[in-house]
């Protein structure tokens, strides 16, 4: 197995499937709550949907670079988004988290080692090996 490989395997089990590291994942864990549950804070920390649309925002954002796009996102705007308020809303959001990452592990998959190496945007962003470790890190941080 290559590298891109390792690492599509890694954020596919943060998110979709795994239970190494966690002994979970995002997908086993948002999709066994519901709405409310999701939306409610305890003594003023972050809710789990806002933890899960926080890492979604990243996802997204780097996606769009590897679809060709320019990087958009901004750490200032990571934690803004709008309420979610229904069981409809929620679903729709773990469909959407879910259908982001598996484009973006199927992205990686298939990169080569000169890509993992490459600048990522800018050169204070490092090479796409940093984010997409990065990503991985992330993820299992706010998961814990």
């Amino acid at each position: 197995m290559n590298v891109s490989e390792t690492l599509a395997n890694r954020l596919n089990e943060v998110i979709c499937n795994g239970r190494w590291i966690a002994n979970t994942n995002y997908k086993k864990e948002l999709e066994e709550i519901d709405w409310k549950t999701a939306t409610t804070s305890v003594h003023n920390l972050n809710t789990i949907a806002l933890l899960a649309q926080h890492i979604h925002y990243y996802i997204k954002g780097i996606l769009q670079v590897f679809k060709g796009g320019t990087l958009e996102i901004k750490d200032q705007y990571s934690f803004d988004f709008p309420q979610i308020t229904s069981e409809e809303q929620w679903h729709e959001f773990i469909y959407s988290f879910l259908n982001d990452t598996e484009k973006f592990v199927n992205h990686i998959k298939y990169f080569s080692n000169e890509k993992l190496y490459q600048t990522f945007e800018k050169p204070e962003y490092g090479n796409y090996l940093r984010n997409i470790e990065g990503i991985i890190d992330h993820s299992y941080y706010h998961l814990g």
